[in-house]
Formats: C-alpha cells, sequence, structure tokens
C-alpha cells in the first residue's frame, strides 16, 4: 500500500489537540489591518487552516477576505501571502 502524504502527514505533534476545542469568542474575534498575529493552528478546525510548516509564524494581517485574513509572513527572504481564518491566528 503506497504512504499517505496528505495535508496534516508528518504532524502528529505539531497539531496535538491538547483536549482544547474551539470557543465562540475565537471564532469571532475581529484583527485590524496591520496587526501583529502568531500562526497557532488549532487542530480542531480543519477548514481555513494555514499549511502545518507555517505553525508558530509570525506575520502583520493585510487585509479581511469573506471570514478569513490575508497574513503576510517572512519565511527566509521571501514574503509570502496565507489565507487563514481568525481560529489559527492569535495576536501578540
Amino acid at each position: 500500500m503506497r504512504r499517505s502524504k496528505g495535508f496534516r502527514s508528518k504532524t502528529r505533534k505539531k497539531l496535538k489537540s491538547e483536549g482544547k476545542r474551539i470557543t465562540i469568542t475565537e471564532k469571532l474575534h475581529e484583527y485590524a489591518v496591520s496587526e501583529k498575529v502568531v500562526l497557532k493552528l488549532n487542530p480542531a478546525v480543519q477548514k481555513g487552516m494555514p499549511h502545518p510548516r507555517y505553525q508558530g509564524h509570525v506575520g502583520n494581517i493585510l487585509c479581511r477576505r469573506g471570514n478569513s485574513y490575508l497574513v503576510e509572513i517572512t519565511d527566509g527572504k521571501k514574503k509570502k501571502t496565507l489565507i487563514a481564518r481568525p481560529e489559527h491566528i492569535r495576536a501578540i
């Protein structure tokens, strides 16, 4: 049987749930443009989750897009734009 290479492969420790559920305040939190945030993925919610390689990165909010936010991070020397829901980001 072929090895699975899905979106959440090799993330057993990184996406450990810690028995935490999503709260309504996390889901409804509003972030201002150019606010600094940390990508902290919530494994209880799969929708709107950035790739697990960006766990712990710090970035700025560019704008709101529907229910999600555009977050600009620096990965080495490159600037990258990610789409993340408010459950997966935390204010600094």
